[in-house]
């Protein structure tokens, strides 16, 4: 397995961006950069690119409406270049909520945008030039729509690689089809790991039996917080991811369009989903936390004994998982990647 992490900032992520240096150098496989709607991610992996030697840099994730194919290839060509072929492009369709209300633009077929985003790259890191006209993608823009003046044009430089890995973040059964499918790898969130094939296994298979055999095997990339230790205050820690959990179950959409909230029903959890959607649309957002099942935290995250995150790592293996991506919660971040590392290697 490949180890990984977020990059986890509070207000400055320049001061976090200089310790992955270290976590480097403790045997960091990989570092995603996120974009919600905060700082771009393309700005911080080129920073990091500038600071690193072995770690591959990848965006987890930009969303496929604010930047056309065409920005996306650059962008992506870009970053392998300065980082010397050490770019991994994740993708996904985000939400309504920061779609429509961030950025302003429709969310709109959200599936078939990413499989013609992905084909657009896919041609476009191979050097060819970028005429495609799907449902969602136009390039150029077909006659009577617009100046009329547009022609297939190519990336001007050479991109690194051409195949530089795509990933995607799905949860819903056709995304995670479409990924398994056309894809090099798949981000899923809030894990778990041994509920994960009766959730998934149908879509994954799905896909796969579609999938080229131009590609390399689906990755999987999943984890949580780790911390190790003995006694109940290693343990407690895991409390300091209820908030995450309670946010996204709760509070990540509309009431009736929240992927997380269908992702807990999907693992058992329908009492819990509701109760915490009820109380953090309410704004009582410490109750709907204290309602997130210690059995969903304990299963998603590695906090505990060595033994008992040997584990828990065993099990995120055994679920089909490549690369496991972990948040240290530790007074010394590196020592912890490098016993990981160690673990799982």
């Amino acid at each position: 397995m490949k180890l990984s992490m977020p990059l986890v900032y509070a207000g400055n992520p320049r001061e976090s961006a200089d310790q992955v240096v270290q976590l480097e150098k403790a045997g960091l496989d990989m570092i995603w950069v996120a974009e919600p709607y905060g700082f771009d991610a393309p700005t911080l992996m080129g920073y990091l690119a500038a600071k690193t030697e072995t770690v591959e840099i990848g965006a987890g994730i930009l969303n496929i409406y604010s930047r056309t194919p065409g920005a996306l290839l650059q962008t992506a060509a870009g970053l392998d270049n300065v980082s010397g072929g050490r770019a991994v492009l994740g993708l996904g369709a985000s939400g309504p909520q920061v779609i429509e209300g961030f950025h302003g633009i429709a969310y709109d077929r959200p599936l078939t945008r990413t499989r013609e985003i992905i084909q657009v790259l896919r041609a476009g890191l191979r050097g060819e030039r970028l005429d495609f006209q799907g449902k969602t993608i136009q390039v150029p823009l077909p006659e009577g729509e617009g100046l009329g003046l547009g022609k297939p044009l190519k990336l001007l430089n050479r991109p690194e690689r051409a195949d530089l890995p795509i990933w995607v973040a799905a949860l819903g059964d056709k995304n995670v089809a479409m990924t398994a499918e056309v894809a090099d790898g798949w981000l899923p969130f809030l894990y778990y790991p041994e509920k994960a094939k009766d959730v998934w296994g149908e879509p994954l298979a799905r896909g796969a039996a579609k999938r080229s055999a131009d590609l390399k095997p689906l990755e999987i990339c999943a984890g949580g917080m780790v911390a190790i230790g003995e006694g109940p205050e290693t343990k407690a820690l895991l409390d300091f991811m209820r908030p995450l959990y309670a946010l996204y179950v709760g509070g990540m959409g509309a009431r009736d369009k929240n992927f997380y909230n269908q992702l807990a029903c999907e693992y058992g959890f329908e009492k819990e989903a509701k109760e915490i959607q009820d109380l953090y649309l309410s704004g009582k957002k410490k109750e709907a936390e204290a309602l997130v099942p210690l059995e969903w935290l304990e299963a998603g995250n590695l906090v505990g004994p060595a033994s008992y995150v040997q584990e828990r790592i065993a099990a995120f293996k055994e679920s089909g998982v490549t690369n496991l991506s972990v948040t240290a919660a530790s007074d010394n971040p590196a020592a912890t990647i490098a016993q990981i590392k160690e673990w799982v290697s």
